[in-house]
């Protein structure tokens, strides 16, 4: 199988980890020689109710025995796409409450590119310095690591880019702007929260000059960091939010949210302004319901937190210099990124799955299930532990 793998299935990266994968469950990994891997990153922060959750895996079942894909998103009533997007608005701020779902959560940040647009009549977009917003080419376009996107130009015109957590660049949003986009916290830069007040500030700003403010929440959103949505440690409400990966639990999915008078210009003017063939679609909508409820209604949020504090007791070592993030999204910062690489490598060797960054290559990402034990977190962080000093001698 990893000579097909190798032969027939296109690369993403020179050397990919390729575990010959032969089931999964809960927080642990399989491979096809009966070894176990606990699992520390949840498919990058998209398995959030563990692998092959039972309740998701029947709401699929049970969605398949009905119907799949009957029609292209929007024209025909489908109880899980209208439930998923009902719980959606009813677990954010009330001008939240008109749901697009989406595939994926790429797509998620091109509608809202668009809403804004849409809404704004401008085409001046502000994005961060080192952010991450996926790799269609509008996401690509306000995207901030030239090194992710510089063989792909020319990308879509009118981004100007400003340093996150940097107050003095706010006078780059100006009245030409349409949407300044950020993500809550800041993923493949390094997990970098905003601080002193920043989304706030950005969002003042925005009101100023009539500008919107979209908040990718592709990966601090559905409980992650400790509340529903990550923006809600910080004290802003965005008029846009993207969401997905943990929305699915596990199965593909993204949404893009807002008012009910901001999405409603897309049916019109043209009309189908955004259309999408399989987004919503039943079976993956199904899954999304299953893993929301889940999350409720087993108190997976508050937990997140006390699950931080239990990974930040168990993981000192001299070669780890912080751990930036929030909830069960974590990254431990190391020396350097070739000592980065060797203990991801060394983790995988030992049984624990750990995986990079893209952009701050010095850290170890660590966003496990919301499911996790304490047991599994003392357990993941020993083998950790010891892999880095195995590497050290």
């Amino acid at each position: 199988m990893k000579k097909d793998f190798f032969k027939y299935q296109a690369q993403t990266s020179p050397y990919p980890l390729a575990i010959e994968i032969s089931k999964a469950k809960g927080s642990y990994i399989y491979d096809t020689s009966g070894k176990k891997y606990l699992d520390f990153v949840a498919g990058v922060s998209a398995n959030s109710v563990g692998h092959n959750n039972d309740n998701v895996t029947d709401a699929i079942k049970n969605q398949l025995d009905s119907y799949a894909h009957v029609m292209v998103y929007g024209e025909f009533v489908q109880q899980p796409q209208v439930e998923l997007c009902k719980l959606l608005a009813e677990n954010s701020p009330e001008n939240l409450n008109s749901v697009y779902i989406t595939n994926s959560g790429t797509e998620a940040t091109e509608g809202a590119l668009k809403l804004a647009k849409r809404v704004t009549n401008r085409s001046e977009i502000i994005a961060a310095k080192n952010s991450y917003h996926g790799n269609t080419m509008g996401s690509m376009s306000v995207s901030g690591a030239e090194s992710q996107k510089s063989a792909f130009r020319p990308l879509i015109p009118g981004t100007r880019f400003i340093t996150f957590n940097d107050e003095t660049e706010l006078s780059k949003i100006t009245t030409k702007t349409a949407a300044v986009i950020l993500e809550t916290m800041q993923g493949g830069a390094g997990f970098i929260e905003p601080k002193n007040d920043y989304l706030s500030k950005v969002k003042q700003r925005c009101l100023e000059v009539g500008a919107l403010l979209i908040l990718d929440e592709i990966q601090t959103g559905i409980g992650r960091t400790g509340t529903f949505w990550g923006f809600e440690n910080y004290n802003v409400i965005p008029d846009i939010i993207i969401t997905g990966k943990g929305l699915g639990g596990g199965m593909p999915v993204g949404a893009f949210i807002s008012s009910f008078e901001k999405m409603d210009l897309l049916k019109d003017n043209p009309k189908l302004g955004h259309i999408s063939t399989f987004a919503g679609h039943p079976v993956i909508a199904a899954a999304g319901v299953a893993t929301l409820k889940e999350i409720k209604d087993n108190n997976l949020i508050a937990t997140s937190l006390k699950k931080e504090a239990l990974i930040r007791k168990h993981l000192k070592h001299p070669s780890i210099k912080e751990i930036r993030g929030k909830g069960l999204m974590l990254a431990p910062i190391l020396e350097t990124p070739e000592l980065a690489a060797k203990v991801i490598h060394k983790c995988l060797e030992n049984g624990l799955i750990l995986f990079f960054l893209l952009i701050e290559l010095r850290a170890l990402r660590i966003t496990p299930p919301l499911t996790i034990s304490d047991e599994e977190i003392i357990k993941g962080c020993k083998i950790l532990l010891n892999s880095i000093d195995e590497i050290n001698g």
